[in-house]
């Protein structure tokens, strides 16, 4: 395929690049230049009036809640999400095994018509959780990262005396591995040092919530003596989950130990949590990427997540930041985090991306790119969705 015309943001910085011509070729983008000509019997699209940005990367989502929406709006952090008592446990121990999959896949729907086009997320469950989530995908062209999570969660009590993870589990822990991407672990605070470790040995993409409430923070401190943050890092994760409350020292361990952070604003936020310091976590030097998390309490959107964070952190920092920095956070970032040849538009990169259509009544005029994007656009902008290499939502 050959997209002749076309306006894009190109490479790791995302440079807006007017008029130029794109050959996607083996689900790759092949040929990124102003003068090629199609090859024969080659599909070829004028682009004229369509912007191409990389397709979104939701690094957190948690989906299987699709049922609980504004459930419990009122309730604490804990009483809402937490793995062994939240409202949002008994919600999937006690929906059925359609009615769950009936929601996670319209949210799933939802995501590719705003266009995220990777979705990574912690599913609960245990086995049979990966599995419903794996079921659900099976005819949604979307791509997904899933990380899978055994219910198995220990008391203080086990924590302090650090019981280590039981020999009987094991056989789960390797099951559940082989039928999905990696663990994703609820937090330090359900786990002993023992456990965390035994997790570290796992050969898979590895992530954990880390320092999103003070409460957890301070759990921590009383149960452990130790950071949350650091205990999470004996994980060994590649990528750590929110970190809200946590240190300029946590921040510092995190950018030397892991390949980044992902952050959640809008679902910070809704929890009455504040939102995460990103000035700090940039200075510190770790790489962010952009998660829209539980669907419970917020909606799968990745234009509403850049909006807010860019908004909030200039209003709470009274300072300028550059648009171009929050929409990295939800494109190129999120493919650095996961090491996937994602979330960029370059020769040889994964052809996954949206065509904006630069003439929106929200849009034009389009003066600075990057700012319209994050500030802007919306799911009504979005003219096509392309997944490796092929259109699976909307036209050209």
């Amino acid at each position: 395929m050959l997209i002749k015309n076309i306006s894009i943001l190109q490479g790791s910085e995302l440079d807006f690049v007017l008029r130029t011509n794109v050959k996607i070729e083996n689900n790759n983008f092949k040929k990124i230049q102003s003068k090629i000509q199609p090859d024969t019997n080659e599909e070829s699209i004028d682009g004229e009036g369509l912007l191409l940005i990389p397709g979104f990367i939701n690094a957190h989502t948690h989906i299987g809640d699709s049922i609980g929406k504004d459930f419990t709006l009122n309730s604490s952090v804990d009483e809402k999400i937490h793995p062994v008592f939240g409202a949002k446990s008994r919600i999937l121990k006690n929906t059925s095994q359609e009615n769950l999959s009936n929601f996670m896949k319209n949210t799933c729907h939802s995501m590719l018509r705003k266009g995220i086009t990777t979705f990574v997320d912690f599913r609960e469950g245990g086995l049979d959780g990966v599995i419903l989530l794996k079921k659900v995908l099976s005819d949604i062209p979307i791509r997904s990262i899933i990380l899978g999570r055994l219910e198995f969660y220990q008391k203080s009590t086990e924590i302090k005396k650090n019981q280590p993870f039981p020999v009987n589990k094991l056989a789960d822990l390797d099951a559940l591995l082989k039928q999905c991407d990696g663990i994703g672990v609820s937090g330090a605070n359900e786990n002993s040092t023992l456990v965390l470790d035994q997790y570290s040995k796992t050969t898979k993409l590895r992530a954990i919530h880390a320092s999103e409430t003070e409460q957890s923070v301070s759990t921590s401190k009383k149960v452990t003596g130790k950071s949350e943050t650091i205990r999470a890092l004996s994980m060994k994760p590649h990528f750590l989950v929110h970190m809200t409350f946590a240190s300029k020292s946590d921040l510092r361990s995190t950018a030397k130990k892991t390949q980044g952070i992902v952050i959640c604003p809008r679902a910070n936020s809704s929890l009455a949590e504040g939102i995460p310091d990103i000035v700090s976590m940039q200075k510190a030097g770790c790489v962010l990427a952009l998660g829209t998390d539980n669907v419970m309490i917020n909606s799968p959107d990745m234009f509403r997540e850049m909006d807010f964070l860019w908004k909030a952190t200039m209003g709470i920092h009274k300072k300028r930041i550059e648009p171009k920095e929050i929409l990295k956070m939800a494109t190129v970032n999120g493919g650095k985090i996961l090491k996937k040849n994602i979330g960029i538009i370059e020769s040889g990169k994964i052809a996954d991306c949206i065509l904006i259509d630069k003439h929106a009544l929200d849009l034009e005029p389009m003066h600075n790119p990057h700012a319209s994007i994050v500030h802007r656009a919306s799911e009504s902008a979005i003219r096509a969705v392309m997944i490796g290499g092929k259109i699976v939502y909307g036209k050209i």
